[in-house]
Formats: structure tokens, C-alpha cells, sequence
């Protein structure tokens, strides 16, 4: 026995080892959209977030399925959207929204592989998860890379795109997906069980290729929202909780008519609507805007004369989408140049830019797109101005030892201008210069404006007061004097006794600097036979809605509110995906059922403005309006805005590319265009 023992002892213990099946590739590609959706959807620095291993759900129930959880911190987790446990649906209502756009969208997936130190050290401790801890610093790692909602080291390789898997489906109830939150938790944290629904016919893996870089990461680093239903969510709360507090207020309130007046006053201060030259906010009323400055909206009858004398002489074959679509609406003495061109009478164009920034944007890009096209309809002359003195008077800095920034607008005005030359103008007709250089032959029309206008009256018009340099007051002569044909005594070979009448494209903010010209013109001019008594005639364009909502104008200032015309086409299809405020509904069942804002919706909006087929906008419209068709939902209508953009910036950098600063100089150069 003894004997037996001690062989007993002696034997070794046999180590059992456990196989795991691999996890499918449709269970990967569920988790990697969903993993993006949570995060994206609350706005996780992916940094923040300790997302665990995958349960291989998958193998017990013998379908694709799986189980990770999300631990956000404590209290109400570390997103911009707070963590609730009192209405869990509203989370995964938006998760399981934006589980299905993603998949309709069929966005594609890279693959690549990278040791896990490199991986912490180009891309955060985001991208691992608890299965990772065991893993060596130098061990290979696959990782998977979407656009704007995900990278992180997946459980097994996924497919080749987010449309490989026919659905994603969060489960919810007892044991399956649920959310720890509250401000007295101890953790905030969200559990996720899925199922995916797989395709129909096999589906291509995906392939391993470059690397992803840390740009591209970088915006999965911030904490901020970066999934249309997040952003939606966190309206409806901001709603939600406004509503919460006026209730709370009107029951407390014993006077409840000094409530009504209250909210009445309050809700009129939020959506005032400001258009001046320096400021555009608010829910902007065209038709009050147009009756506030006293202008007149472009009426039908004019329209078809328009096209008379533009269509009609062959000089164009059709109107501008910009007039067809009312974005350029509205008008002061527009009917007198077309009684000059229809006279045979010598007008000229004029228009500008300020430059504030070496990269322009779209919204930058719609008075010259118009434009170029009113050049050709009317073969006829054009000057832009660059206004370098006016972004140093307003913008300019100055620091004791290094001096001031002038010269920087100046560099800014060569960039633009090779922007500006790429819009496809006629060199022969037109002029570009800046202020800097061209003021002097301005300059007796500059004083001749400065005599016949107050500074009561300048600082009535722009708001200035007291504390406004003296740069602001003096400007808006100089933004004038290019109205008047005069001020080109080489370039349009004019005097003050000319007939030469001036058109001038712009935005309708820039409105008041050309009625403070307008109320002077006559004394600028000594020919009585002028069509217009020396005033420039305008017309004016509606504002083209930043990214983040159809309200106010595009701004450089914020770079996601706006496409860029050096972005690149993996830039503006992020901006747009992840930027482009939806008008569409929460779910696909509502989408169905009520259709989309049009009016909100930023992509059908700036369809508007770069489409050019008038029949497809209309069935695009008519489809996303009513939920139904090709294009039903928010991600089908980004798609043919991010193509249609993709090819607009690539031809502009193509011809942009092309120009140098001596051609620019050539522009610049003073000579005869007529």
C-alpha cells in the first residue's frame, strides 16, 4: 500500500485544457458597432471607458451572440451624456437607432496589426479590454478601425464592412443588457447583451492593410458626442428638463398670467434673430429679414426676365440652382441692371472676401459659384476685393518685440485669391486686389464718403460706440468705394461721369454697408443719366447652415461646423456622418411612419445648395420626407451628400493646384478688363 501510495504521489498531475470555439465573425462585427455606438453615443473619451472581455455567449446558446459590459466611472459615468437607470430604453432605443443606420450605411472596415505597446502608444489603453490584460507588451494584436465610431482590438476578425451582418439587435430584460447609474452609485456602468441576425448569402472578412493613424483616432479620444442619435438624446434631455423646470416654475408661480407673459418674453429672447455684418444667430425669418432692411424678394416675373436676357441670349444654358431654389431671394433694384443690359448699357460686377483664414470653406464658396455664373450670363466685368485692412482692424493683434500681425492677412489674401481663381472666372474680365495695394486709387471716393457720412450714423448702422478703434468707423467707406465704377480709372477706364452701373452678389448680412452706400451714392456721381442715380444694385443670398443645425451661418472658426475646401474626402465623409445634423426621426419605425424634417435636416439642406439635378432633389425630398424609397433614412441621404461634396472639393483642389502665387499676381495686376 505504501508502495501504491508513493506511485500515486509520483505520477503527474495532468493539466486539463479547455477549447474555446472561436468567436464568429458576425459576433465581432456586432461587438465593434456597438462598442462605437455606446461610446459615440454618450460621448466617451474611449480612454475613459474599461470595457471587459467578450462572454462567448455564442457557444452555450449555439447562436451569434455575445455579452460585454462598459464601466464608465462612477455616479453618472464619465460622457457628455449622463448615465440613467430610470429610463434605460431611451439609451438603447438611440443605441439600437444607431445600430441600424451604421449597418445600412455599410461603412467600411480595416483591419491591421500592431504590438499592444505601439498600440497604447499611438492610439490610448482604449483600444484593449479585459482580455488583453494577460497579453505581453510585445505581442501582435489585430485591431479594427471605422471611420469615426471605432478602433479597438476586436474578439475575432469581422467582416469587410458594417453590412455584413443583417442586423444587431440589443437585448434587453432579465439577465440581458441594463444600466448602473445614479448619482449615488457606486459605479456607472452599461452591461450589453446582443444578437446578430447574419446575412444571407457568406460575406468577405476583412483584410489586413495600413495601419490607422493618430489623426484618425484622435476624435475617439475627445469626450464629446460624435453619433447623431447621442446629440438627438441629448436634446430631447435639455428638452425634458427645460419643460421639468417651467412646470416647476408655473406651479409655484401664484400670478399665473405674469408666467405667461414671462415665458412668452423669454422664448422671444431666446430665438431673436441678429443679422448684421459681425453677428448671424437665431432662427432666421427671410421673410421679416427682407422687410426689416427694406429690400424685395425675387418675385417670378423677375425670374423669367433674368432668364430672358441671360438663357435667352445663349449665354447660359439655364438659370442658376442658387435662383431656381430661392437662395439667392432677394434684391434692390435688380429690374435697373437688367434694363442696362437689355439697353446695351456697360455694368460691372463686384465682390469680396475677407480674409481670415488660410483655408476656405463651402460656405465661402457660394457668392463666387454665383458669381462666376452671373460673369458668364452677362459677359460682363468683375472686381473682388479683398478686405486684408478690415480682418487686421477687427482681428489684429499686436505684442511688444514682435509687432503686429498685418502682413499675416496679407498672406491670407494670396491663398484666397488662388481659391478664388479656381471658382473658374475669365481672366480677361476680371480684377482681384487687395486693400492694402489698391487703396490709393480708391482713396478720393473713400474721402468723398467719409464727408457725406456721420459717425452718428456709422455707429448707428454697426453698433459701434466709443471703445470701436477708429479702423472700424473709417471702413465701411472703403468696403463702398468699389461700388462705384469710378474708383477703376485703368481697370473699367471709368470717371465719375460714367454710365457704368454695379451689380453686387452677396450674403444679405452684408446688406448694411451698401444701404449707408446706397443713401450717398448720388454724390459720387455727376452723370444724371445714370440708371440708378449712381447706386449699386444687390442681390442676396440666404445663409448656408453650419453642420450642427440649419440656424445662422457657417463659421472657420469652428472646424467641425464646416467642410473645408483642403479636406480630405475621408475628412468630409467624418464630418458629415458624425457632424451633419439629422432631421430624420429616432427610430426606423417613426422614420417610416412621420418621415424627416427637411427644414432641420443639414444634409437635404446642403443638397440643396451643390446638388444640381432638380429631379433627383425632388425625389431625394420626397423620399426622406415621407420615410419611404431609396432614400428613407438619414444615413441613405448622407451618403449622396458625402459623394456629391467628395467630387466638388477634388476638382476645386485639382484646379486650386494649379494656380501659383505669379499667376495670382497676374490677377492682382492693375489692367484694363472691359
Amino acid at each position: 500500500e505504501a508502495q501504491s501510495g508513493d506511485s500515486k504521489e509520483g505520477k503527474k498531475k495532468q493539466k486539463r485544457v479547455i477549447v474555446t470555439p472561436p468567436c464568429p465573425p458576425s459576433v465581432a462585427t456586432g461587438y465593434l458597432l456597438l462598442r462605437g455606438s455606446v461610446l459615440g453615443i454618450l460621448g466617451v473619451n474611449q480612454d475613459d471607458a474599461d470595457v471587459s472581455l467578450l462572454q462567448p455567449t455564442y457557444i452555450k446558446e449555439k447562436a451569434p451572440t455575445g455579452k460585454f459590459s462598459i464601466n464608465l466611472g462612477k455616479k453618472l459615468g464619465c460622457g457628455k451624456l449622463p448615465l440613467s437607470e430610470d429610463n434605460p430604453d431611451e439609451l438603447f432605443d438611440a443605441i439600437q437607432s444607431s445600430l441600424d443606420r451604421l449597418i445600412a450605411e455599410d461603412i467600411s472596415i480595416r483591419c491591421f496589426e500592431t504590438t499592444k505597446t505601439e498600440a497604447i502608444d499611438n492610439f490610448g489603453k482604449g483600444v484593449l479590454d479585459g482580455s488583453h490584460k494577460k497579453k505581453k507588451d510585445g505581442d501582435n494584436l489585430t485591431f479594427a478601425y471605422v471611420n469615426g465610431l471605432v478602433l479597438c482590438s476586436p474578439p475575432a476578425v469581422p467582416f469587410a464592412s458594417t453590412g455584413g451582418v443583417a442586423k444587431v439587435v440589443v437585448e434587453r430584460g432579465n439577465l440581458a443588457s441594463a444600466i448602473t447609474a445614479g448619482k449615488k452609485a457606486r459605479k456607472a456602468e452599461v452591461v450589453l447583451k446582443f444578437r446578430v441576425e447574419e446575412a444571407d448569402s457568406p460575406m468577405e472578412l476583412a483584410q489586413l492593410g495600413d495601419q490607422a493613424s493618430k489623426e484618425q483616432a484622435q476624435p475617439l479620444r475627445e469626450g464629446e458626442i460624435r453619433l447623431e442619435e447621442g446629440r438627438s438624446l441629448l436634446n430631447k434631455q435639455a428638452q425634458a428638463q427645460t419643460q421639468t423646470q417651467a412646470q416647476a416654475a408655473e406651479a409655484s408661480l401664484v400670478d399665473k398670467t405674469k408666467l405667461v407673459d414671462a415665458e412668452e418674453k423669454r422664448t422671444e429672447e431666446e430665438e431673436e434673430m441678429v443679422v448684421d455684418p459681425f453677428d448671424v444667430k437665431g432662427k432666421i425669418d427671410y421673410g421679416k429679414l427682407v422687410d426689416k432692411f427694406g429690400s424685395r424678394l425675387i418675385d417670378d416675373p423677375l425670374l423669367q426676365r433674368l432668364k430672358e436676357l441671360t438663357v435667352g441670349k445663349g449665354n447660359v444654358p439655364y438659370l442658376h440652382r442658387f435662383l431656381r431654389r430661392g437662395i439667392f431671394f432677394s434684391h434692390r433694384d435688380l429690374n435697373a441692371i437688367l434694363d442696362c443690359v437689355e439697353a446695351g448699357k456697360p455694368m460691372y460686377l463686384y465682390t469680396g472676401r475677407g480674409p481670415s483664414s488660410s483655408a476656405m470653406h463651402l460656405g465661402h464658396l457660394v457668392p463666387f459659384l454665383f458669381t462666376q455664373w452671373l460673369q458668364e450670363a452677362f459677359d460682363c466685368p468683375l472686381v473682388i476685393q479683398m478686405t486684408d485692412d478690415e480682418k487686421f482692424i477687427f482681428k489684429g493683434t499686436y505684442e511688444d518685440g514682435a509687432g503686429d500681425n498685418l502682413d499675416h492677412f496679407a498672406g491670407l489674401t494670396m491663398e484666397n485669391a488662388k481659391d478664388i481663381i479656381a471658382c473658374g472666372f475669365k481672366f480677361d474680365k476680371t480684377f482681384i486686389f487687395s486693400d492694402l495695394e489698391y487703396v490709393g486709387r480708391m482713396y478720393p471716393n473713400i474721402v468723398r464718403i467719409w464727408k457725406s457720412v456721420t459717425t452718428n450714423t456709422v455707429n448707428g448702422i454697426f453698433g459701434f460706440d466709443g471703445t470701436a478703434n477708429a479702423g472700424k468707423i473709417a471702413f465701411p467707406a472703403v468696403q463702398a468705394a468699389p461700388s462705384f465704377a469710378s474708383s477703376f480709372p485703368v481697370v473699367l477706364d471709368a470717371k465719375r461721369d460714367t454710365e457704368m452701373a454695379c451689380l453686387i452678389p452677396c450674403a444679405i448680412d452684408q446688406d448694411p454697408y451698401f444701404r449707408m452706400t446706397r443713401d450717398v451714392a448720388h454724390k459720387l456721381v455727376t452723370n444724371k443719366s445714370h440708371k440708378l442715380g449712381g447706386k449699386p444694385s444687390l442681390i442676396h443670398s440666404k445663409f448656408f447652415p453650419p453642420l450642427q443645425g440649419a440656424k445662422g451661418k457657417m463659421s472657420s472658426s469652428d472646424t467641425n461646423s464646416a467642410i473645408f475646401l483642403t479636406d480630405t474626402p475621408e475628412e468630409i465623409d467624418r464630418k458629415i456622418k458624425q457632424h451633419a445634423f439629422s432631421g430624420g426621426q429616432e427610430s426606423k419605425a417613426l422614420q417610416e411612419e412621420l418621415g424627416a424634417d427637411l427644414e432641420q435636416d443639414v444634409s437635404f439642406q446642403w443638397l440643396r445648395f451643390f446638388l444640381e439635378d432638380d429631379d433627383e432633389l425632388e425625389r431625394i425630398g420626397k423620399e426622406y420626407g415621407s420615410g419611404s424609397g431609396e432614400f428613407w433614412s438619414t444615413g441613405k441621404v448622407k451618403q449622396r451628400l458625402v459623394a456629391v461634396l467628395q467630387e466638388i472639393v477634388a476638382k476645386h483642389q485639382e484646379r486650386r493646384d494649379r494656380v501659383t502665387e505669379e499667376e495670382v499676381r497676374k490677377w492682382m495686376r492693375e489692367r484694363r478688363i472691359l
